[in-house]
C-alpha cells in the first residue's frame, strides 16, 4: 500500500462490541507509525455505549485536532448514525476494501465506521489503509471531479440548513 497522504494521526473509538477489532486496528496503525488517540472503550469492564463514543471522535475532528477517525461497534451502523449528527462529520459504515477506498474518493469521508461482529482484523486493517491512502476525487475523470466538488458544496448547504 502507498503511504498515508495526510498527517499520520487518527482518533479511534469503540463500544463493547467493537473493542477487540479496535485493539487490532490500533496496533496495526501504531506499527505503521501512526499516532492513534483512543477515546474508549479502553477495557471491557468499563465499556462505553456507541452513543457516548461517537461524539468523542466527532468532537476531536470538529475541533481540528484530528482530520480522520475510526469508530467500531457491532455493525458500524450505530456509530455512523451518531457521528453523522455532528456538523462536518462524514461517517461511512463500510464492510469491504473497495467501499472504504471510495468512501474517501467519492464521499470525502473523514470517519470510517466498522462492525466488530462483521469484519476480521486483517480485512479491517486493509480497509483502513486503503481509505487513508486516498484523496477526495483521486483517479477520477475531470467531469466527475467537478460533479463531486459541486456535490460537496451542496451537502454542506444541506448540513448548514439542518444541523444548527
Amino acid at each position: 500500500m502507498a503511504e498515508c497522504k495526510e498527517e499520520k494521526k487518527l482518533v479511534i473509538g469503540a463500544d463493547k462490541s467493537g473493542f477487540s477489532l479496535k485493539e487490532a486496528i490500533k496496533k496495526f496503525l501504531e506499527d505503521k507509525g501512526y499516532y492513534v488517540e483512543d477515546v474508549g472503550t479502553k477495557d471491557l469492564e468499563n465499556w462505553l455505549p456507541f452513543y457516548e463514543v461517537a461524539p468523542r471522535v466527532a468532537n476531536k475532528i470538529q475541533s481540528g485536532e484530528f482530520d480522520r477517525g475510526v469508530l467500531i461497534c457491532g455493525t458500524g451502523a450505530g456509530m455512523s448514525i451518531v457521528a453523522n449528527k455532528f456538523k462536518g462529520i462524514y461517517a461511512v459504515a463500510v464492510e469491504g476494501s473497495y467501499t472504504a477506498k471510495m468512501a474517501k474518493v467519492i464521499n470525502n469521508a473523514n470517519v470510517l465506521t466498522m462492525g466488530g461482529w462483521v469484519l476480521a482484523p486483517e480485512q479491517a486493517c486493509d480497509m483502513i489503509e486503503r481509505w487513508l491512502t486516498m484523496e477526495f476525487t483521486e483517479g477520477l475523470e475531470e467531469w466527475r471531479k467537478g460533479f463531486l466538488n459541486n456535490a460537496i458544496t451542496k451537502v454542506k448547504d444541506i448540513e448548514e440548513e439542518n444541523l444548527k
